[in-house]
């Protein structure tokens, strides 16, 4: 009796016009969009390799320690053709230097200029997914109960000998089969797309991602499907139905979302949490500079000088600020490199034990300002952001999204990923300079006698997290939106069952 009754309700929806305008709607803007976002991608990954490319030739005019400028840029994620999630809104280029610590917010951005990057900025797969999937979900669901007992066929079915959970079911199946067409068949073309293209490498993690992705869809396609189910056994009118359908879905989908990330806005950073740790970081570089100036006194050359009578090096710091973006507030070392004449030869010792007590001691305070920095900036942008993340789950929309980022490796703990292996590899080149014992060198100031060579310098490289990883963080949201299903069923499954036909 179910198979007859799934293939009843399968035959009725594959018949319908909404069947039919799902399928070419989401096919058309699932692979016109792939296509976009796949040349967007190529981009990108040309500007990454050209980034890598100019770094080394930068790097190499260096003749000098003092001088290098060290960057490390963040390769682009393919799966964010999936969910762009937290991948353009952050940067992808870092300076790593010895003398600060980076953050989120200390990154620069490089990138392609994509012409069309200002329509299609937020609409990736999972966004087509996100608003055109819901609808089809309740425009499948708002008359199944509803519209049937205007007909009074409802009426003529449980006059046989049939269970109405094992209606209910069939419902629920043949409907899902119906949403399942569509969104098998854009991946697939999608797919196709994606593995056709030489520049685009997918590992077998990253399918197994895709795979996690389509999954968590299928769920929350079912929470909107039975929210249209719950709402035709409610209501008495298919046109009420079908209003109170398009209320609530314009509500989850469109109006809490934007509600929410309204609430928050950078006007409303409290100021004086900014102020309060912009003052702690100043505080600890002040106490940095007096011990420099202190070791300047006690020198054995005359004066507080940097130059030491050397001729031609000259040196300067000075203290740079930036409130409201990133905190960043460091010491910096500017070195005018040139040839050290005879005269000055006997200057040099002094300079180099100047530098051997000056670099460990720039090293130290940019950790201690590092650890102000990072619970202010917690403060600051990651507890509201937090914020933001929790009240979304309230709607299916923020679940499915976040979940999809964690799958996809866009969400915020993906990109921290990068940022956590940028200051790994700062400590890796820290290490790398005590051991080559080179702010004690001459060569830290000046290239007169020798070039640096920096072949041997440590390179950086960065992997993407284990599926493992990915899964272990997308699960709580996709528990999440099994959760509200089985909720969603089983009301649904009682309201029906005591129901008047």
């Amino acid at each position: 009796m179910l198979t007859t009754l799934i293939r009843r309700e399968l035959l009725d929806n594959l018949m319908t016009f909404r069947f039919a305008a799902s399928v070419f709607i989401v096919v058309l803007l699932v692979v016109s969009n792939t296509v976009v976002l796949i040349k967007d991608y190529e981009r990108q990954l040309a500007s990454y390799n050209t980034a890598l490319k100019v770094r080394q030739s930068k790097l190499s005019e260096m003749k000098a320690y003092s001088g290098y400028q060290l960057y490390v840029d963040r390769p682009p994620n393919p799966l964010s053709i999936f969910n762009i999630g937290f991948d353009k809104r952050l940067g992808n280029q870092v300076r790593v230097y010895h003398a600060f610590v980076p953050t989120l917010w200390d990154a620069e951005r490089h990138g392609s200029n994509n012409p069309f990057l200002t329509i299609f900025t937020s609409i990736d797969i999972v966004f087509i997914f996100k608003v055109i999937f819901s609808l089809a979900a309740l425009l499948f669901a708002y008359d199944a109960i509803v519209g049937e007992r205007e007909r009074q066929t409802l009426r003529l079915v449980l006059a046989q000998p049939v269970r109405r959970g094992y209606i209910l079911l069939a419902k629920y199946i043949s409907a899902m089969t119906c949403l399942l067409v569509p969104l098998l068949l854009s991946l697939l073309l999608a797919m196709i797309l994606l593995t056709s293209r030489r520049s685009l490498s997918l590992s077998v993690d990253d399918f197994l991602r895709i795979g996690g992705i389509i999954l968590t869809s299928l769920a929350y396609l079912s929470v909107f499907y039975l929210i249209g189910l719950l709402i035709s056994e409610v209501t008495r009118r298919t046109s009420t139905a079908l209003m109170l359908s398009m209320f609530i879905w314009g509500f989850l989908v469109l109006v809490y979302p934007n509600m929410v990330l309204a609430m928050t806005s950078p006007s409303r950073m409290p100021q004086a949490r900014i102020d309060s740790t912009v003052n702690h970081i100043e505080q600890v570089w002040n106490e940095f500079d007096r011990e420099r100036k202190n070791f300047l006194t006690n020198d054995p050359v005359p004066g507080e000088s940097v130059w030491f009578n050397i001729g031609g090096l000259g040196w300067s710091g000075e203290f740079l600020m930036k409130r409201e973006a990133t905190l960043d507030v460091h010491f910096r070392n500017y070195l005018n490199l040139q040839e050290i004449s005879e005269a000055s030869e006997s200057q040099v010792p002094h300079a180099q034990n100047y530098f051997r007590f000056l670099e460990p001691r720039i090293i130290n305070t940019a950790e201690k300002t590092w650890l102000l920095r990072k619970q202010g900036l917690e403060d600051i942008f990651i507890q509201p952001a937090s914020v933001d993340n929790t009240l979304l789950k309230f709607s299916p929309i923020g679940i499915y999204d976040s979940a999809t980022q964690a799958w996809a490796g866009t969400d915020l703990k993906g990109i921290r990923d990068f940022f956590d292996a940028v200051r790994q590899y700062r400590q890796v080149v820290i290490d790398y300079f005590y051991d080559k014992q080179v702010f004690e060198k001459r060569q830290w100031f000046s290239s007169d006698k020798e070039s640096v060579d920096w072949s041997t310098l440590p390179q950086f490289s960065f992997k993407r997290s284990d599926i493992r990883v990915n899964m272990k963080r997308a699960l709580p949201d996709v528990c999440l939106l099994l959760i509200i299903n089985v909720i969603l069923f089983m009301i649904t499954s009682l309201i029906f069952i005591k129901s008047e036909v």
